[in-house]
């Protein structure tokens, strides 16, 4: 089998066999196939795309490429929940939480944010002593105690979607469907839960801008999860806007918590009740209305924030911030951020209002840069508002980059378009994808 044959089999158009599939893949991870080839058949992708059948083998080749998560012993059905990343989507905190009160396992790898869109892990940092570094041994003990662990992704799952997610960056294949579908599901299902909620975003927020396009991605993936045994659903939601108001990694942590004490944005609120209740639904624990009834049950007695707490406890943070959450420090810099005119916030641009938190320290431009966990947005009004001229809209909080405050509120407003007229209601969820 040659790589010369598979690449010109993909540029005519058609469909590339399992074995084909391997080789490639094997062969690129093993540094038997040099850049330039594995480039080319990227290119190729984008442009004749892949059939299901195949991006399912490319994502179980990718998979297979490393080490996959076993815990054999863990008693209970294992469901996790994976955002394609947007502002402010703080809903892992939330909804990871509820699942476990109510009888799920969840052992969740998460991984850090770069660009502007955060990262799971980030946010959990900003809790003093939180650790997310640790053995899967380790992981499975406290999942068994509290029913839920959130860890960073361990460095040997999937390693051939690092190489080729790397490549891809510079090659200007990043944009492709079955490339991000087999990316994605080469991690979630190297992780090897029995469910999988997928909550794909669509809109200037999100990496998929087009409504249309996300929910293309959303059905991919669920047949890809569809096709290896997987129970997997897909909800394509709005990220026009930040979700919920705070954006930066402590700012989203007290969100979070707010929300799981029932008094968070209503729309964080509602989207993390519709994300839970999915996941209990697939995984067997009733129907979509009792099972959203118990969602809300739980939230309102504080039976999910305690459980949040003792995972909290058990990872080495210190719980009393999740008690508490007034003890966690803001940026001592901050700039509130006025309307310069009356009328309705009619629109935002969310990866610009991502990118402002970004420059104030909340992300970062590259792997190795620190981040500010003080750092970020606080939004006073959204889309939809009515503001008079003079008003606050937000506050910017940073504790080491006060010289782009300036900057940083000048994103802000030429990324708010204001109108006389209020606009439309969004809905917070487009469609629902399944098997």
């Amino acid at each position: 089998m040659r790589m010369y044959d598979i690449i010109k089999k993909k540029r005519d158009g058609q469909a590339l066999c399992e074995e084909e599939i391997r080789f490639f893949v094997e062969g690129y991870t093993a540094g038997e196939i040099p850049d330039y080839q594995a480039a080319a058949l990227c290119m190729a992708i984008y442009f004749c795309g892949m059939s299901v059948a195949e991006t399912t083998a490319l994502t179980l080749a990718m998979r297979d490429s490393g080490a996959v998560l076993s815990l054999p012993d863990m008693q209970g059905v294992r469901v996790d929940k994976h955002s394609t990343g947007g502002v402010g989507d703080k809903t892992s905190l939330v909804v990871a939480p509820i699942a476990a009160t109510l009888g799920v396992k969840v052992a969740k790898m998460s991984g850090r944010g770069l660009g502007h869109t955060g990262g799971t892990v980030d946010k959990l940092e900003a809790i003093p002593g939180f650790c997310t570094d640790m053995t899967s041994a380790e992981m499975m003990r406290i999942v068994d105690e509290v029913g839920i662990a959130i860890v960073g992704q361990s460095a040997d799952l999937a390693p051939a979607d690092k190489l080729l997610y790397a490549l891809r960056d510079v090659t200007a294949t990043v944009d492709s469907i079955p490339l991000i579908a087999s990316s994605i599901m080469s991690k979630k299902l190297a992780a090897d839960d029995d469910c999988i909620v997928l909550d794909v975003k669509t809109g200037s927020g999100s990496f998929m801008k087009r409504r249309e396009d996300s929910l293309a991605l959303a059905e991919v993936m669920v047949g890809i999860g569809t096709r290896a045994g997987k129970k997997i659903r897909a909800l394509v939601t709005d990220m026009d806007r930040p979700l919920g108001n705070a954006i930066g990694n402590s700012l989203e942590v007290v969100e979070a918590i707010e929300t799981l004490r029932g008094r968070g944005p209503e729309d964080l609120y509602e989207l993390c009740v519709a994300l839970a209740t999915h996941m209990l639904a697939l995984a067997g624990k009733g129907n979509m209305a009792d099972c959203e009834a118990r969602v809300r049950e739980v939230i309102a007695s504080g039976a999910a924030l305690d459980t949040f707490a003792r995972m909290v406890r058990a990872q080495g943070g210190d719980e009393a911030y999740i008690y508490r959450p007034e003890q966690f420090a803001v940026g001592k810099h901050q700039k509130v951020v006025f309307a310069p005119q009356e009328g309705y916030i009619s629109a935002v641009d969310a990866e610009q209002y991502g990118l402002a938190a970004l420059v104030l320290g909340a992300g970062r431009n590259r792997k190795e840069d620190c981040i500010d966990h003080c750092a970020g947005i606080l939004l006073q009004a959204k889309t939809g508002d009515f503001v008079r001229a003079g008003e606050p809209i937000a506050t910017l909080y940073t504790d080491t980059k006060p010289e782009n405050l300036d900057a940083a509120e000048r994103m802000l407003l030429d990324a708010t378009a204001f109108s006389a007229e209020q606009p439309a209601a969004r809905p917070l969820i487009f469609d629902v994808v399944e098997s």
